[in-house]
């Protein structure tokens, strides 16, 4: 190590023998199972990190939600703030997919990578070399704050994170364990960096004067926005709220370091994504409001602004003209874009239920709700408010249950998670997936009651399409046509001549519709 203020720091070899390092243990690689994993974290002196995720996000009734690496949610909070480096400790094999997942999402930053093998990982030479990169890293001039995020082997091995230093040269070191034996999605990792981010935030501003949010300061009393949503919400949340003599504060998680304090300094916290327990345990150790739900649809917007206001000591006469405002709005634009069908809808973002209300209020029969995420008192009001209207929700979803539920009421439409559709989609059903087409789309407001109904309604009408393509590819991807050949390969005249007849028919149509 050749930089001067590394040579200064405590090689990982003194610090075992002085105690501050758990002793390590033989290395294990990813193929060794959730089980020994977790009894190598416990053994390694993260019992208590283990514990602590297993209150905040539990699982049940089956051990895990089948979804992406939960990491990536802790990285992309990380890689979508201003003047935050992220990095990267574990598998190379893992750093590489979070990495492609990363940028397939939009990133575009660096994704730091501390590489290791099973010599580093059981001597301690791996923690010590976090350390120098992390040093290396800190630089005022670039960054506001250093994430390192442990990936399964190294949580499991122990690698103690949190010993490393809290602030270099005006830094912030900020260091969490994500493995996915311990956090059960991506979308509650976005809560682990959060809950960590406000925690050093509120500490700061707990000692003293904090450095003043980039966005002008509301002269009104805000509400903070907790969790993702389509960028054009907080601005319509914001609109409803000015009839309060409130105003829409930052949206957690933030997209730059300052703007945690601003999230701080709130009236109350609205916890429109409602998993996020670790954040909500800040806001509440800072005396901050929680209130639950969102402004979505006509009962949702009602009840909300209803909750808001009283939470803020409104008046009943503001609070009245809040819902004349915006609710009459909301019906027209939801009988302006009425959605029938049938439909199943599930996901792991967490708004999955916040979407199955305004399906609800849009005319759609709604008959089943899956989320990955968990049960929460935050989420409470909505599960009560579709399970009275006939739908059931399934926390903690699993892909068999997505998938029975969509068997069972066989759907006009099928909303779900890539497997899930790829299944309505053989089964001739048509489908469209969750992320990309649904949560990325405003739902709250006047804004939100309208934009679902033409992308659903267009997948619905689609449906004698689907049955053309069933047909069409009957029998491919099954028996001698699955690409694993049994026997010696033989030509099938019937596939030929339906293959040459569907082609000629195609240029027949084309030819016609060019004479018309």
């Amino acid at each position: 190590m050749s930089d001067p203020v590394i040579h200064q720091a405590m090689s990982a070899q003194s610090g075992a023998e002085a105690g501050l390092l758990p002793a390590q243990p033989e290395a294990l690689g990813c193929h060794a199972g959730k089980a020994e994993l977790k009894k190598a974290a416990d053994a390694a002196g993260k019992s208590e990190v283990l514990a602590r995720y297993a209150a905040d996000y539990p699982a049940g009734p089956h051990d895990q939600p089948q979804s992406m690496c939960p990491a990536f949610g802790s990285l992309r909070v990380g890689l979508r703030m201003r003047r935050t480096a992220t990095v990267l400790s574990g598998s190379a094999c893992c750093v590489y997919g979070l990495t492609f997942t990363s940028h397939f999402y939009g990133a575009r930053r660096s994704v730091g990578y501390v590489p290791f093998n099973s010599e580093t990982l059981v001597t301690g030479k791996l923690f010590e070399d976090i350390r120098e990169a992390v040093f290396k890293l800190a630089d005022p001039a670039n960054y506001d704050c250093v994430v390192i995020i442990n990936l399964c082997v190294p949580t499991a091995s122990g690698v103690p994170l949190q010993i490393l230093p809290k602030e270099i040269n005006g830094v912030r070191i900020i260091g969490i364990d994500v493995p996915g034996f311990g956090v059960p999605t991506h979308a509650e990792a976005k809560d682990v960096l959060a809950g960590a981010m406000l925690n050093y935030a509120r500490r700061e501003a707990e000692q003293g004067p904090v450095q003043a949010p980039r966005a002008p300061r509301s002269d009104k009393p805000t509400i903070t926005l907790l969790g993702e949503m389509f960028p054009a919400d907080p601005v319509g949340i914001g609109m409803m709220l000015a009839p309060l003599g409130l105003a829409a504060g930052p949206t957690v998680p933030t997209r730059e370091w300052r703007e945690l304090y601003g999230a701080l300094d709130c009236a109350a916290v609205a916890a429109i994504h409602p998993f996020y327990t670790a954040s909500i345990r800040e806001f509440e150790a800072a005396g901050r409001p929680i209130i639950g739900s969102a402004p979505v649809g006509c009962d949702g917007t009602a009840d909300w602004l209803e909750a808001v206001g009283k939470t803020c000591g409104v008046g009943r006469a503001q609070i009245d003209a809040a819902k004349n405002a915006v609710l009459p709005a909301i019906r027209a634009a939801l009988a302006a874009s009425p959605i029938s069908g049938r439909i199943t809808l599930s996901g792991y973002e967490g708004s999955e239920l916040l979407v199955g209300r305004l399906l609800v209020e849009s005319g759609a029969d709604l008959r089943y709700v899956g989320t990955a995420c968990p049960r929460t008192r935050w989420s409470e009001a909505d599960c009560a408010w579709l399970e009275s209207h006939g739908v059931r929700v399934q926390y903690r979803a699993s892909l068999e249950q997505d998938l029975a539920a969509m068997e069972e009421f066989a759907p006009d439409l099928a909303i779900g998670t890539t497997p899930v559709v790829q299944k309505a989609k053989a089964c001739a059903i048509p489908s469209l997936y969750f992320t990309n087409l649904i949560s990325a789309r405003p739902l709250f407001g006047v804004s939100g009651a309208g934009s679902l109904a033409q992308v659903v309604n267009a997948a619905i009408s689609g449906k004698a399409r689907f049955d053309e393509m069933r047909d069409f590819f009957e029998g491919v991807g099954e028996g001698d046509n699955a690409g694993v050949w049994q026997g010696t390969p033989v030509e099938r005249p019937e596939f030929r001549d339906k293959f040459r007849k569907a082609v000629a028919a195609q240029a027949k149509k084309r030819k016609s519709e060019e004479m018309v």
